[in-house]
């Protein structure tokens, strides 16, 4: 598989915090990533320096690169809207804006300037029925978003990710909020999604990275301890430490 996104010997510093140490990686393209590890051990940042989120908090610093298809994200030409459009990111709580099912879709197409109610109508119908919401919602656009389940909401933030159009989406504890079925739901569209998106998840499930990902990666301390196809990583790991925490002696 090809590689979209190249880390290269990253650093992160929130103030005197070292969060991320030297961490290099390639993730392909149309394939699910998963980062898995303890808490606190920098998996959820380094998701969040890929469409530089990270720019919002006071004092981070970052030293070494990423790059997206050839392209040095932490470049001052770097448009960081633009970035943000082309990988799209769903958080650990459902967070749908307060407007209705069909304005949450909706909402990133107008902000990048498409006003045309015909293809609004087309953009809205597909990234729903992308995030097999359709069916459930097609008689109700126009309701609260509010109105939906927490599995359903999750899946209309993922409809509104996939709306503007992006590469790449993230997906940081996306289901970890949910309850079973609904987590089975998300996890069965992530598998839909992989052919046409390039998907990173965050996940403190291992049994969802072993069912869902091509690749994992295991992260300890703000260092890289393991990546490797996910099926030799659980079966068959090279580091006694990814061993000792996918066993459960510590995390």
């Amino acid at each position: 598989m090809e590689a979209l996104i190249n880390i290269n010997k990253l650093n992160l510093f929130y103030g005197d915090f070292h969060a991320l140490k030297d961490v290099s990686l390639t993730i392909p393209e149309k394939a699910i990533t998963a980062f898995i590890g303890p808490s606190g051990c920098g998996k959820s940042t380094l998701l969040r320096t890929l469409n530089r989120m990270n720019d919002m908090i006071p004092g981070t610093r970052i030293e070494g690169g990423i790059a997206i298809g050839g392209t040095e994200i932490y470049s001052d030409e770097v448009d960081v809207e633009t970035l943000r459009k082309k990988v799209g990111m769903v958080f650990q709580q459902p967070n749908p804006f307060p407007k209705s099912i069909y304005d949450n879709v909706a909402y990133g197409p107008r902000l990048h300037g498409i006003t045309s109610k015909k293809e609004l109508d087309e953009i809205v119908e597909t990234s729903l029925k992308s995030a097999v919401l359709w069916d459930e919602v097609k008689d109700h656009l126009k309701r609260s978003a509010f109105g939906l389940s927490g599995g359903q909401q999750q899946r209309l933030c993922i409809a509104r990710a996939l709306a503007v159009n992006p590469n790449i989406l993230l997906m940081d504890e996306a289901t970890s909020a949910l309850d079973p079925i609904s987590t089975l739901k998300i996890e069965e569209l992530a598998q839909e999604l992989k052919d046409k998106y390039t998907i990173v998840m965050v996940t403190h499930n291992m049994h969802q990275a072993a069912r869902v990902s091509n690749q994992t990666v295991f992260f300890l301390n703000g260092e890289v301890i393991e990546y490797s196809d996910t099926e030799k990583l659980f079966s068959n790991p090279s580091d006694q430490r990814t061993e000792d925490y996918i066993s459960g002696r510590f995390g």
